[in-house]
């Protein structure tokens, strides 16, 4: 019996309309749905975005939500990508296919990235098909333009020496997950001389969405800043 496909899929960044129509189809087709939950008994956030679509299946699938814990411990982190892996791949060699719903889309910072190339190290198929990410939705619901012309921007998950030696050549900076990181954030942007734009989206597309000039101090984690330096 061949080895079923695995489709890695974005569904956006909150808002159930976002899914691309590709991204619905293989939900209502595929046999099992894997969708990571980050906390033991939180109901995971990107299966919550596409329920409706799963409830309007003509035959019901199987629903595994592996628990994938945010933290820095990288020895936890391998544990539970190896364990979704085996699960994974013993529902694969029978056959099914599979969805894995991701956050945004699954090139961008994604947690479907491990599980993908420990897969396709088994030999298994794998297709990525593409969601809005967090960033451009919270672009187009703060009404900003991300980049015009010959722009640079840079995206990064958390502010590190790297950027401090960049920012002076960059048009645009698009820091995402500020809850972790927003002090260190905040000097770093403070010490350009330019001046800029900044403004922050929690919870982008969500019922409990909040839009702010300027950064926002709370632990809220889907929490995203776009600073614009003017000309």
């Amino acid at each position: 019996m061949p080895i079923g496909k695995l489709y890695g899929i974005g569904v956006g960044p909150g808002d159930p309309e976002l899914l691309t129509v590709k991204a619905a189809r293989l939900i209502d087709e595929t046999d099992i749905i894997f969708a990571p939950q980050s906390k033991s008994g939180k109901p995971s956030v990107a299966l919550n975005i596409v329920q409706d679509y799963v409830d309007k299946r003509d035959i019901p699938c199987e629903i595994y939500q592996p628990l994938f814990p945010m933290t820095e411990d990288k020895e936890e982190l391998q544990r539970s990508w190896d364990e979704a892996t085996d699960v994974l791949y013993e529902k694969l060699e029978q056959g099914k296919s599979a969805v894995f719903v991701t956050l945004g889309d699954p090139t961008v910072f994604s947690t479907f990235s491990y599980i993908s190339s420990r897969l396709q190290n088994k030999g298994v198929e794998v297709e990525l098909v593409p969601g809005i990410t967090s960033f451009t939705a919270c672009a187009a619901r703060a009404g900003v333009q991300l980049t015009e012309q010959d722009d640079i921007m840079v995206v990064v998950p958390q502010v590190s020496e790297k950027l401090t030696k960049i920012l002076p050549y960059v048009d645009t900076v698009v820091a995402m997950k500020t809850s972790r990181h927003l002090d260190v954030l905040e000097d770093c942007i403070n010490q350009d001389p330019r001046q800029k734009d900044i403004v922050s989206v929690q919870n982008c597309t969500m019922d409990d969405e909040n839009i702010v000039h300027g950064f926002v101090d709370n632990k809220k984690y889907f929490s995203t800043s776009i600073i614009k330096f003017r000309k």
